[in-house]
């Protein structure tokens, strides 16, 4: 028995009583829950602002810890998917030598151009063998067109232009990456590469390469000057001609890239073009005696012609 005060004085209360009566305090703690959500309800049919609650934690979650670092974000440095962290010898956080920066240069020269790896090419050209043969075709611009460039300047924005593909890879439609993400990437790349790396070199006094290296590549990406828009040019014109190349090797119609011609703007560039497409017709007919009425990319290749002829023309 427990003491229970009253006004007349104090009795006793048995354990069968106080259960009933914390039955009691239970019955009413739960109506006036429901009450409160009910009127919360109705505050929302009315326009008026729900009580503020507070979340609660889900201690149930079954999201893994390897799950969470799946979704996080590529960053360069940081997290599971930095391409730091898969390096054998990765790097330094700071360094004032510029052995860190060449050694991942090394990377562009055995890093193969996705485009031809994923057709199962057989030694495909890795990301420098197409910048190199770039910034030398910057310097056989035709005389109309290198009078009004500053070619020194094409043939930079082609030795980095793809620098960033050094960490970030060479990032094809395959990928699924849409283009602000890969934008992202590479600008990030840049920066580790220009700032991180190159900025303690230049804290020396040694060289500011890092703010030219960023700049030229700024340049080519924003493709608002002549020299740019010639570089992109270069780019494709390029690819057309590795394209031919691989075809003659392998005996193998590589057309599906054809289309990349109808992107030249620049007229100079474009009658490049024809020359290596004419070259590929010729190609085809001796190969198939003839016939090319299978060959793959005609009808774009004939269009870049048309291009030229009319500028030829008038």
């Amino acid at each position: 028995m427990r003491p229970k005060a009253t006004g007349t004085g104090i009795h006793l209360i048995g354990e069968d009583q106080i259960k009933v009566f914390q039955v009691s305090l239970h019955r009413k703690s739960l109506a006036y829950e429901e009450e409160m959500a009910q009127e919360s309800m109705s505050s929302a049919h009315v326009g008026l602002s729900k009580p503020e609650t507070i979340p609660s934690v889900d201690s149930t979650s079954t999201t893994s810890p390897a799950a969470k670092e799946e979704e996080a974000p590529w960053s360069v440095q940081f997290g599971s998917k930095s391409p730091l962290s898969k390096l054998h010898n990765p790097p330094p956080p700071t360094t004032q030598s510029i052995l860190p920066f060449t050694h991942l240069l090394e990377r562009l020269k055995t890093t193969p151009r996705k485009g031809w790896k994923i057709r199962q090419l057989k030694d495909p050209e890795s990301i420098s063998d197409h910048m190199y043969r770039m910034s030398i075709l910057t310097m056989l611009a035709p005389a109309s067109l290198s009078s009004k460039l500053d070619i020194p300047r094409c043939t930079k924005m082609a030795l980095v232009h793809d620098m960033a593909e050094l960490l970030v890879g060479d990032i094809t439609p395959q990928d699924k990456v849409d283009k602000a993400e890969k934008n992202r990437r590479e600008a990030t790349t840049m920066e580790y590469l220009t700032k991180s790396l190159l900025g303690g070199v230049a804290q020396r006094g040694i060289s500011d390469a890092g703010v030219g290296i960023m700049s030229a590549w700024q340049e080519y990406e924003d493709n608002l000057t002549l020299e740019a828009k010639f570089v992109h040019d270069i780019d494709k014109v390029e690819l057309i001609f590795q394209m031919m190349e691989y075809e003659r090797r392998e005996r193998v119609d590589l057309g599906e890239f054809v289309h990349v011609a109808k992107k030249i703007e620049l007229p100079e560039v474009q009658a490049w073009c024809v020359e290596v497409l004419n070259e590929r017709e010729e190609f085809w007919k001796e190969v198939r005696g003839g016939d090319l009425s299978e060959v793959r990319g005609l009808d774009d290749a004939e269009s870049v012609r048309e291009k030229v002829k009319m500028v030829r023309e008038g």
